[in-house]
């Protein structure tokens, strides 16, 4: 069943929107014919469309049949061309919409084509810049509709709408045969009024686009729908020139609905970006990977000490984090965010799933050169500065620092693929100091982050509390998933963080996050659990739980951050690449296409 949330007013739910994507940016479109959220010309903009976390008042487009029920939606193979089907009590229609890709330009496209009897077709453009705060001077030139306001210039082109009390409408019938088609293109407000749109020529060169990169992708029978749209969302979340991979396309959709617990994803951390980057290769995507690669070289070059764990989409370094504070939020979850203060943490295992994928990178086939290998050296070298630092851990906490066990593995991970690339790779480097601090924090894992009571590896030195954040220790190869440290910490997990059967971060009632209130189950933790499952002999409980996890997606196969078991609603920002990519693992582990890491040695 769906729920309609209803905290003073109706808010969408998160599964009834569609991703359009043009590998710069994305909008969200709901299954009502709404765009209630759009950010032009980058996924980091500024909203133009911001009523996802406001009301129809802060900016959005509606396009829909009067009258009318969807009866049908589905993406185009293998892209990110949407069809909705509409039917009327008059008649029947279907909505192509889509955001043209390749060619430079920043433009949304929405024709509507009725097939059968006759339809009504309602438009209300309601145009807010700078996330709904800005109302543009709108004025018309030639045939098309203009609103600029500082820096912005949105440009409409299609049947004509009427203004009044600050939007556009209209109401347009079409016959059978009859389409009607709108072109909304985003400029620089100095700039020379863009060239009306080739539609048929921009709609067959963004089919082209997605369906050879769609095509070059390699995944197995099982599962592989809902594989093969997680890897095209990967690929929608990365901008096509930096080569730069966000985490969602969304800000301050909440993990606590009506909390605080709201945060800006449209940036790129290098955690999840080196964890797509290991999916990508493991289905063929080595040139996306590489992009991958020369994004991270240009974003870390520089002093090794200034390394940060996330960036902007073309490297930037400064995102700073504010509040919009003329927005309710959705579900009137305040504050709505922008920015990231995350930016500022040191979070020690960052460098560790970096050397991770980086080495899977040259496993694959792509070689070093003068620019990458040093600038891993170097990685290791700010490691090292930093070894007795205690950290924020992989879920960002906002409270104190700790010594993470999952941070001081991912720090092991770091030295041992150094060593690694220097003994199977030829490379060069301190291979005896790396191999003296691996050692080191080996030791130190196995003495101070493993409960003695229990024999589970723990969230933090010291106590006797587990975190999701401990499946990934064998995916770093310290121990095999079948160890008896990792089979006691499953157990520790199932029996402390499962609720409706789905996995948390972590207990919010231990305080270490420093935030109020609590949260719902993050998926891609469970996808983990599903992994490990199926890497230590439970393969009937990994497809089990596989089945239920894939069939949280929506219609479209897309997957928000967390999701509520007692009321079947996704929660937090969306798409969001951390539980696509998740999935994609998942899958590879029960169908054999992942290969687990070396161990060297079990721990007892």
């Amino acid at each position: 069943m769906r729920r309609t949330w209803q905290p003073g007013r109706v808010t969408t739910p998160i599964d009834d929107y569609a991703l359009l994507a043009d590998l710069h940016s994305a909008a969200l479109v709901s299954r009502g014919g709404s765009i209630d959220w759009m950010c032009l010309p980058r996924f980091d903009s500024a909203a133009v469309f911001t009523s996802l976390l406001g009301t129809p008042e802060h900016g959005r487009w509606l396009i829909a049949p009067e009258g009318g029920t969807v009866i049908d939606r589905q993406y185009e193979d293998g892209t990110f061309v949407l069809r909705t089907r509409w039917r009327t009590p008059t008649g029947e229609a279907e909505v192509t919409e889509f955001m043209p890709a390749g060619d430079g330009r920043a433009d949304l496209v929405r024709e509507v084509t009725c097939v059968a009897g006759t339809v009504e077709i309602r438009s209300e453009l309601i145009l807010r810049l700078d996330y709904g705060a800005t109302i543009p001077w709108a004025h018309r030139v030639g045939d098309a509709l203009t609103a600029i306001a500082g820096p912005d210039q949105y440009v409409l082109r299609g049947p004509s709408l009427e203004a009044g009390d600050k939007r556009h409408v209209g109401r347009h019938e079409l016959g059978a045969g009859e389409t009607a088609t709108w072109v909304l293109t985003w400029s620089n407000s100095w700039a020379d009024l863009p060239v009306p749109l080739d539609i048929v020529g921009a709609l067959d060169d963004t089919r082209r686009i997605w369906r050879t990169w769609d095509d070059a992708v390699v995944v197995d029978r099982r599962w592989a729908d809902a594989v093969r749209r997680s890897l095209l969302v990967l690929r929608a979340l990365t901008h096509a020139d930096t080569g730069g991979i966000v985490a969602a396309p969304t800000t301050s959709l909440p993990e606590d609905p009506g909390g605080e617990r709201n945060w800006d994803y449209r940036y790129c951390w290098l955690r999840d970006s080196a964890l797509t980057l290991e999916s990508l290769l493991a289905h063929g995507g080595a040139d996306a990977a590489a992009n991958w690669r020369d994004w991270l070289l240009r974003a870390i070059a520089g002093d090794p000490d200034d390394l940060q764990i996330m960036y902007g989409v073309g490297g930037e370094r400064s995102l700073a984090e504010h509040t919009l504070d003329h927005l309710p939020g959705y579900l009137d979850s305040a504050p709505v965010r922008v920015g990231n203060g995350a930016v500022k943490q040191y979070q020690a295992d960052v460098v560790g799933e970096v050397m991770i994928a980086l080495a899977k990178l040259r496993e694959a086939g792509v070689h070093e050169d003068d620019f990458s290998w040093p600038l891993q050296r170097a990685m290791l070298t700010y490691t090292i500065a930093r070894m007795d630092e205690k950290d924020q851990g992989l879920w960002e906490m906002r409270g104190e620092p700790h010594y993470f066990t999952h941070s001081r593995v991912m720090m092991w991970a770091a030295f041992d693929r150094g060593v690694r690339a220097i003994d199977g790779h030829g490379l060069d480097g301190a291979r005896e100091e790396w191999a003296r601090f691996r050692d080191q924090l080996r030791a130190e894992i196995l003495e101070h982050g493993v409960d003695p009571s229990t024999g589970a590896f723990r969230q933090t030195s010291g106590q006797s509390e587990v975190d999701a954040s401990l499946l990934q220790i064998a995916q770093s190869g310290f121990v095999a998933y079948d160890d008896p440290l990792m089979l006691s910490t499953v157990e520790k997990i199932e029996h402390d963080l499962l609720r409706d059967g789905l996995v948390l971060r972590y207990r919010t009632a231990s305080g270490k996050d420093g935030l109020a209130g609590s949260e719902h189950p993050f998926v891609a933790c469970s996808f983990w659990l599903v992994e490990q499952y199926a890497m230590s002999g439970r393969e009937a409980d990994a497809t089990a739980l596989m089945d239920r996890l894939v069939g949280f997606t929506n219609d479209l196969g897309l997957l928000a951050e967390e999701y509520d078991a007692s009321t079947n609603a996704q929660i937090g920002n969306f798409p969001q690449a951390f539980s696509h990519l998740a999935l994609v693992r998942a899958a590879d582990a029960l169908t054999g296409r992942y290969q687990a890491p070396v161990t060297s040695t079990r721990s007892r």
